[in-house]
C-alpha cells in the first residue's frame, strides 16, 4: 500500500468529533488546538538582512501537504511547492520514496520576498507551527526518513541563521525531548507530482488535513496575525 493510500485510510479512522472540531475552528476563527501542535517560539536573535527582492529556502517537516499549505498562508511568501530534497532524481517520486530508503525528504521550496518575510520569520513558523523537532524520522502518524525534519539552507546566511536559531530554541528548553532537526546541505529540489500541489487548500474536508495541517494554520492565525494572509498563494493559481 502506498503512503498515499495509507493517508487516506488512515484519514477515514481519525475524522470524527474531533477533526470536525478542527474544521470548524479553522473555519469559524476559533481554537481547537492541542498543546502537542504548536509552540509559541521566541524571535529569532539573529537575522542577516538582504537586499534581494526574492530568496528561496528549503523546508522538511513531515507529510509536505501541511508544510505547504502553512508557508502558502505567510505574507511575503510568493510561491510553495511540495516536493523532494535530499536523494538522487531518477526516484524522486512520490511512490518510490514513500519506500523510506531513497534518501529524499519530502519538503517544500519556499520562494519569499526579504523585505516582507525573513528567513528567520520563517523558521520561527516553521518550529512554531509547522513540525515538531523532537520527532526523530517522523512527523504525527507519518513515519520514516522521509518525513524528518530537517533545514536546508540555501546560502551561507540562512545556514548562519539556522544554526544560531536552533541553539536558540535548545537554550530556551521549549520541549520536553531534546531537538533534533538536522542542518542538511543545500541539494536540488524535485517537485512533487501536481496532485499534491496545493492539497491542504483543494482537499479541507479531508480527515487527514483536518486532524494534522488544519490545526496549524489556526495555530498561524493566532500565534502571528502580523504575518497571517487569508488568500494563500497556489502552485496553480
Amino acid at each position: 500500500m502506498s503512503k498515499f493510500a495509507f493517508r487516506t485510510v488512515s484519514s477515514r479512522a481519525l475524522a470524527g468529533a474531533a477533526a470536525l472540531g478542527l474544521a470548524a475552528a479553522i473555519v469559524g476563527g476559533g481554537s481547537a488546538l492541542s498543546a502537542e501542535t504548536a509552540v509559541s517560539a521566541p524571535a529569532p536573535l539573529l537575522s542577516v538582512p538582504s537586499t534581494a527582492k526574492s530568496e528561496t529556502a528549503v523546508f522538511a517537516g513531515g507529510c509536505f501537504w501541511g508544510v505547504q499549505g502553512v508557508f502558502q498562508h505567510v505574507k511575503g511568501v510568493t510561491s510553495a511547492v511540495s516536493g523532494f530534497t535530499g536523494g538522487a532524481a531518477d526516484n524522486a517520486h512520490y511512490e518510490r520514496v514513500s519506500d523510506g530508503d531513497t534518501g529524499h525528504a519530502e519538503s517544500v521550496r519556499v520562494t519569499f520576498d526579504p523585505r516582507q518575510v525573513s528567513y528567520a520569520d520563517l523558521l520561527r513558523v516553521y518550529f512554531s507551527v509547522v513540525a515538531d523537532p523532537t520527532q526523530l524520522n517522523a512527523q504525527g502518524p507519518d513515519t520514516g526518513t522521509q518525513y524528518r525534519s530537517a533545514l536546508f539552507p540555501q546560502n551561507a546566511a540562512q545556514a548562519k541563521v539556522a544554526a544560531a536559531y536552533l541553539a536558540q530554541l535548545r537554550q530556551a528548553h521549549l520541549w520536553k525531548r531534546p531537538i533534533v532537526t538536522a542542518i542538511e546541505p543545500a541539494r536540488p529540489f524535485y517537485p512533487a507530482e501536481g496532485y499534491h500541489q496545493d492539497y491542504l487548500t483543494l482537499h479541507p474536508d479531508s480527515g487527514y488535513i483536518r486532524a494534522n495541517d488544519l490545526p496549524k494554520l489556526t495555530a498561524l492565525k493566532k500565534l502571528y496575525p502580523q504575518l497571517w494572509r487569508d488568500k494563500p498563494v497556489l502552485v496553480r493559481g
